[in-house]
């Protein structure tokens, strides 16, 4: 399985957040449209232009904390000198040329933008409760690819920048980097964004089987959300099998089956 479920668990950081999309829906017909705080925060870090600065603070505050507090650790974002560590900290030659890199292979996103649509179209077709989060991309250092809060879901870019990226070949071995690319972005954030929304309940006391049957679960799901079969694992195909026998199961119910012995 690709991600074990203490690394899907570590993953989640809950945050309140005020939008800055609506319900996913606008004018271009689009239901996300992943913001561009990434921009901001590389040229800052690129340039320490001051106006740059000024625009992440108050533009994008919850995402600036976020980072800055929970991500990287730096201190609280309100001390006086947390602007001069965050720039000394991504000063290293390394982070800068993964910056670059990073916003010249996501100069546009726009193909993100319609699979995320796409897939949370399908998602509330069955999941009709299920919130569309405000998407936006960041720069964390090599640190989490995506991180879930309070309807956010904050995507990574320098983790995401190819398995044949060579600097990925210091820090990860050949099996992490084959998921490291651009297509693993959409079916990550979706995977993270439902685990975070359904939880495993006595999740401590369950045997193993039960876990990785729920983000089997989980996996199966995002598949039939982005019409493609990204994730495979023995869970998702005891999932598949489950659901090709049980023709009239919707999703929803699927969803809020706890029972895990039904699927083995």
């Amino acid at each position: 399985m690709r991600h074990s479920w203490l690394m899907v668990i570590s993953l989640f950081i809950c945050l309140s957040c005020n939008f800055k999309l609506g319900d996913g829906d606008d004018d271009s017909g689009s239901l996300v449209e992943i913001q561009r705080y990434d921009r901001i925060e590389s040229r800052y870090l690129t340039t320490g232009d001051f106006s740059s600065l000024q625009q992440m603070s108050t533009d994008y505050p919850v995402e600036t904390r976020m980072l800055i507090e929970d991500v990287l650790k730096l201190g609280r974002v309100d001390e006086q000198d947390i602007n001069s560590k965050l720039l000394l900290f991504y000063r290293d030659s390394t982070l800068q040329s993964i910056i670059r890199d990073a916003e010249e292979q996501y100069a546009s996103v726009d193909d993100l933008n319609a699979g995320f649509s796409k897939a949370f179209a399908n998602l509330r077709s069955w999941l009709p409760d299920l919130q569309i989060p405000v998407i936006y991309a960041q720069i964390c250092a090599l640190d989490q690819s995506i991180i879930v809060g309070d309807g956010i879901v904050a995507i990574s870019l320098d983790k995401y920048l190819g398995s044949d990226y060579p600097l990925y070949k210091k820090f990860y071995s050949d099996e992490q980097r084959l998921t490291m690319t651009r297509d693993d972005i959409i079916p990550d954030a979706l995977c993270f964004y439902l685990l975070s929304k359904h939880h495993l309940s006595n999740f401590d006391a369950r045997p193993q089987i039960d876990r990785d049957l729920h983000v089997g679960k989980i996996h199966w799901v995002v598949n039939k959300a982005i019409e493609k079969n990204h994730f495979h694992s023995d869970y998702v195909k005891m999932i598949e099998d489950y659901m090709t026998q049980k023709q009239d199961l919707t999703i929803s119910e699927l969803m809020s089956l706890t029972d895990y012995s039904i699927f083995q």
